[in-house]
């Protein structure tokens, strides 16, 4: 039989269970977009720049068991794309990135768009492929989405040139997508397994730490807790790994830069329990903190045991596999631990950190606390958040009980402006029939709030609430202290109601507390009726989060004292003179 390369690629990609793609067409995959336009599985998305669609991709992979898979032009293309790339890289999310290429028949030099695709991507993706022939279409797609979805997952990238796309050729075989199966636990995992539960239940006060791996193993952990009697705090990836109405949840972060349920429980830690995080710099309040000797450190990617922290046992595996193991082997052992005591205590700290919110003064703008009590009252335990980088996500994390898993997602590890919109947007489309409510600071929805036009062309009813100051917050309240100054902070005045008007969204104002409940009740029925809402929050930003506080002393303490001196003699200069 003879087919096109495009063809090929639609066929491939319908047997890996893609579902959406997100792009823009140009002439090295207008082809290869009109085969996913005869797909009936796969719904190829335009979306309104590159970078977008590559984080709306990622968020595909984030709260589905499909792959988030992009078809973009090559060399603009990928650089506009790159950052959401990069974003799924660093955060070990899987990725197709699919872009055309230059003809490969070609006698001719400086062709549009002419430049080494691979070389271009090589550091921020787990493989690169450029596909040569017909041939090597379905296989390389079978290997990329392999490659993508194995061991610590992310993206990977096939370069198809576009003659290939247009010119037929004889094809012997069309083979079916077999997924390759998990092997068993080895003896040695199963020994190492049954180490780590005999530690775990040996321990007066023992912890767990969960990160963005341990979200497939939610109900194993939530099972494990309960057995050794341990309190659970998570990381910025993971903080839907463990429910948050579940007494053990002590909250995200530990040490220092968290908020006191979970620095207390894990100051008092004699054994901890890691699963799945790689304990980065977001995960640790720049690396602030301590662990016990006692620290047991389960993760698919074996590069990541003593890299910051010392492990007493390292059990490479799948967080699933492993925990059903260990949970299994700790229930062999003994009845489940008493909790009572660990529960009060994480009880009265959430409680007493709760009231602080509370008694702060807001004055003419919208207290955190106060906003995320009604949102968690609002919303069902099926909603999903969707965060963006800045003041807002820590606010989010500390502040937003999130109670089911996949529940929340965020940008992290390459800690990349812009993501809620888009990404936003995206659930919505493979999440039709739950609530979706993105909180992003003013100046990420900027970046991108342009998308919201796709949401409107959709009718996709979601809400996008836009934390509202005025300034770069985070950055600006890193620079008050040490400078006294806003550099590039402030941001210049736009009315977010104009851009609701440019692209169709319903706009709703939350201007002080008393506006909170109503304003989420007409924001979220606008959403239930298939519209995209732009939430503008008044917010008041004047109260750190315990978190920038502890990373801010953490970093501080490490300064050399020649540097640490420097900042602290310029502040008190500035405070004095202006």
């Amino acid at each position: 039989m003879k087919k096109t390369a495009a063809w090929l690629t639609r066929y491939a990609l319908e047997q890996i269970g893609i579902t959406h793609t997100f792009g823009i067409p140009g002439v090295h995959n207008t082809e290869l977009y009109d085969e996913l336009n005869n797909s009936d599985q796969i719904t190829p998305n335009l979306v309104m720049h590159e970078g977008h669609g590559a984080f709306m991709a990622d968020a595909i992979s984030r709260v589905t068991d499909s792959i988030g898979t992009l078809v973009i032009v090559p060399a603009a293309g990928v650089t506009h794309a790159a950052s959401g790339i990069a974003e799924a890289y660093l955060d070990g999310i899987p990725m197709l990135v699919i872009t055309g290429g230059i003809r490969n028949d070609s006698n001719f030099d400086y062709q549009l768009h002419e430049m080494d695709q691979l070389k271009l991507v090589a550091g921020f993706t787990k493989a690169a492929f450029k596909i040569n022939s017909h041939d090597e279409v379905i296989d390389t797609i079978y290997k990329a989405y392999n490659i993508a979805t194995s061991g610590e997952p992310g993206p990977v990238f096939i370069e198809l040139p576009v003659n290939l796309q247009l010119d037929k050729a004889n094809i012997s075989d069309l083979p079916s997508y077999l997924a390759p199966t998990q092997p068993p636990l080895s003896t040695d995992v199963i020994a190492q397994i049954k180490s780590a539960a005999q530690m775990l239940m040996q321990a007066k006060n023992p912890a767990i730490f969960a990160g963005w791996g341990a979200v497939h193993a939610s109900d194993a952990l939530v099972a494990i807790s309960e057995q050794i009697g341990g309190a659970v705090a998570t990381t910025m990836q993971g903080i839907s790994a463990f429910p948050a109405n579940h007494p053990l949840h002590a909250g995200f972060c530990f040490g220092p830069a968290a908020a006191p349920a979970a620095q207390n429980a894990f100051n008092n830690a004699d054994c901890v329990l890691a699963i799945g995080t790689r304990f980065g710099e977001i995960a640790t309040g720049s690396f602030g903190g301590e662990l016990p000797e006692n620290l047991i450190h389960i993760d698919i990617n074996p590069d990541v045991f003593n890299a910051n922290f010392k492990t007493a046992i390292a059990i490479e595996g799948d967080s699933e596999q492993v925990c059903q193991q260990l949970l299994s082997t700790l229930q062999e052992l003994g009845s489940a631990k008493d909790t009572s005591q660990v529960t009060q205590q994480i009880a009265a700290d959430k409680k007493a950190y709760r009231e602080s919110w509370y008694q702060h003064d807001s004055k003419d703008r919208v207290n955190p606390a106060l906003y995320f009590d009604e949102l968690r009252a609002q919303l069902s335990d099926d909603a999903h958040i969707v965060v963006d980088d800045g003041n807002h996500t820590f606010l989010t994390a500390e502040l937003m009980p999130i109670h089911q898993a996949y529940g929340f997602i965020s940008p992290t590890d390459f800690n990349c402006m812009g993501y809620a919109t888009p990404a936003a947007i995206a659930v919505k489309m493979v999440k039709p029939n739950q609530e979706v409510h993105a909180i992003v600071g003013d100046g990420a929805f900027m970046m991108t709030a342009t998308e919201l036009a796709t949401a409107v062309t959709q009718n996709l009813g979601l809400v996008i609430g836009v934390f509202n100051d005025g300034e770069l917050s985070q950055i600006a309240q890193a620079q008050q202290i040490p400078y006294n100054r806003k550099t590039c902070t402030v941001l210049p005045q736009t009315k977010l109601k104009g851009l609701a008007m440019a692209t169709g969204a319903e706009y709703v104002r939350i201007e002080t507390n008393s506006d909170i409940k109503s304003g989420l009740t007409k924001a979220r029925t606008l959403a239930q009726q298939n519209k995209a809402v732009i939430l503008d929050i008044n917010i008041d930003y004047s109260k750190a989060t315990a978190f920038t506080e502890g990373a801010v002393k953490n970093n501080l303490q490490r300064m050399p004292l020649p540097t640490k001196v420097r900042m602290v003699g310029r502040a008190l200069i500035r405070k004095v003179t202006g």
